[in-house]
């Protein structure tokens, strides 16, 4: 399995069981001030108006939540410190390298459960943005499918706008969830999507850059912001809500908001007096199974396809490249050389940004591939560079003397190739080939960044949804292994029958 999927679908098991055996302990207030600083924890690819690199010095961060922990530390009596984390994985930071998470975090019920909240510090509400020629002008339209069927709404993955176009039905919306909060404007702004929907200050933050886009209807389904700490500070909780009550108090709060124009006064109407959210009840494993495995099922068998189209493609074309590097001239084994280079030494993920994100804006092509097509063609053309490699070392693993034969005996090259060269080295391949195979199913992870939902995107929603990560990571473990050993099983025994007779282990 890929860096990126293991480390996604295995946190949460690292983390649930470094709780278990006591080894990760959150530094509690007095710790916080002996050190002299409070590590807040933020992710800020996020973007304004919470935290983003300020765009004179990206060096330093600009943010009203960057300003906000340094007030908080100050009442505390520390300096503040700065995390970088990915959004939807801030609160396993906890214990380990932050103290608290401060970014835009939604107070709800399964988060009061796990975690602790701080009292509120920020209202939002959630906005519908469309373009202002498209088809999607009131927020009523969501409620029945669109001109060319379900809309096409954006979304934050793991965020609350998430949480509610998923509760639609989906056969008038369907949800794209993205890792950015700009990339579903992009795609709005683009045509791809009808409609993005994210919290009313980001776009309002956002409105100058996207003047093709415009509200659609007025805010709604508001919530509140809260400071995330572990369950084992209290003290730290109790402090930083101290330290909040007195920025309300003193009028801190309300000028700092007015200063990035979120509206002071009316933020402190609606978060004095906000009422506590009640905690989550905690399903049993059983009903929690019977919950999720339906949607990782969805996400598997979304894994199983992308892997076995773009499987065989890799291997066609890691054949031909193979073949036309040995078997061709010197310029098109150099030209070929570098295709495999390229594929080779970039990152999958920064192959499926290009192919998605960046090819519509490419002149002269501009073509805006399906989501799934992206991830299909991004596998195949990574996958065939290893491929062209193993089958090349394959092809030369076949005695030139015997492809000289073939031509003496009268064959063609092409026949030479096709009856005697190629079936003997992918005979030599099919071991790194078979690997290569498994290796993909796990590698589907990484196309969730194009919204395509696989099985470890399925988890990342499911584990943030339901707070059971380490069940979940279980779960999805056990189907990635039930899709990968049974084939490991199949390839040792097609081996064994393509073993040259006298080949085989002796007795």
């Amino acid at each position: 399995m890929s860096a990126v999927a293991w480390w996604k679908m295995s946190t949460g098991l690292a983390l649930a069981v470094a709780a278990c055996a006591g080894g990760a302990v959150a530094a509690e207030l007095d710790e916080v001030r002996r050190r002299g600083e409070l590590v807040w924890a933020a992710d800020q690819e996020g973007g304004g108006p919470h935290v983003f690199p300020a765009p004179d010095d990206p060096r330093r961060l600009n943010g009203f939540e960057v300003e906000l922990a340094g007030m908080i530390a100050e009442r505390l009596g520390v300096k503040a410190r700065f995390q970088q984390g990915a959004w939807d994985r801030l609160p396993l930071l906890l214990g380990g390298v932050a103290d608290c998470v401060i970014n835009g975090i939604e107070s709800t019920p399964v988060r009061r459960r796990d975690y602790g909240c701080s009292r509120p510090y920020f209202a939002y509400a959630l906005q519908i943005v469309a373009r202002r020629d498209g088809a999607l002008v009131t927020p009523e339209m969501l409620v029945a499918p669109g001109p060319r069927g379900p809309w096409q709404v954006g979304v934050l993955s793991a965020s609350a706008a998430e949480t509610e176009m998923r509760g639609r039905d989906p056969a008038a919306v369907f949800v794209r969830s993205f890792e950015g909060t700009l990339d579903s404007l992009e795609q709005v702004r683009g045509g791809v999507l009808d409609a993005a929907v994210l919290d009313d200050c980001i776009f309002t933050f956002y409105a100058d850059r996207f003047p093709e886009l415009r509200m659609v209807g007025r805010p709604f389904n508001g919530g509140v912001y809260t400071v995330l700490t572990a369950r084992d500070t209290p003290a730290l909780g109790a402090a930083i809500d101290e330290a909040l009550g007195t920025l309300v108090a003193d009028g801190s709060l309300e000028a700092l908001y007015d200063r990035w124009d979120l509206g002071g006064r009316q933020q402190m109407l609606l978060i004095r007096d906000s009422a506590d959210v009640a905690p989550a009840a905690v399903p049993e494993f059983r009903e929690l199974l019977r919950r999720v495995v339906p949607t990782l099922l969805q996400g598997a068998a979304m894994t199983i396809l992308l892997a076995v189209v773009s499987f065989p493609l890799a291997i066609v074309v890691g054949l031909v490249v193979a073949i036309c590097r040995q078997y061709g001239p010197r310029w098109l084994d150099r030209t070929l050389s570098v295709y495999v280079e390229i594929l080779r030494g970039t990152p999958l993920m920064l192959q499926l940004y290009a192919i998605f994100f960046l090819l519509p804006r490419v002149p002269l092509i501009g073509v805006q591939l399906p989501p799934l097509v992206s991830a299909v063609l991004g596998l195949a053309l990574n996958y065939s560079a290893y491929e062209s490699e193993i089958y090349r070392a394959g092809l030369k693993a076949v005695p030139l003397g015997q492809f000289e034969a073939a031509l003496a005996l009268g064959m063609s090259r092409l026949q030479a190739l096709r009856h005697v060269v190629v079936p003997q080295a992918a005979r030599i391949a099919l071991p790194p080939v078979t690997s290569d195979f498994i290796a993909m199913f796990k590698d589907t992870s990484v196309c969730s960044v194009i919204t395509v939902m696989e099985l470890t995107k399925r988890y990342n929603i499911l584990s943030l949804t339901t707070g059971r990560f380490f069940e979940l990571a279980a779960v999805t473990a056990i189907l990635y292994l039930m899709m990968s050993w049974p084939l490991a099983l199949w390839v040792r025994r097609l081996e064994r029958r393509l073993e040259p007779p006298g080949t085989g282990p002796a007795g």
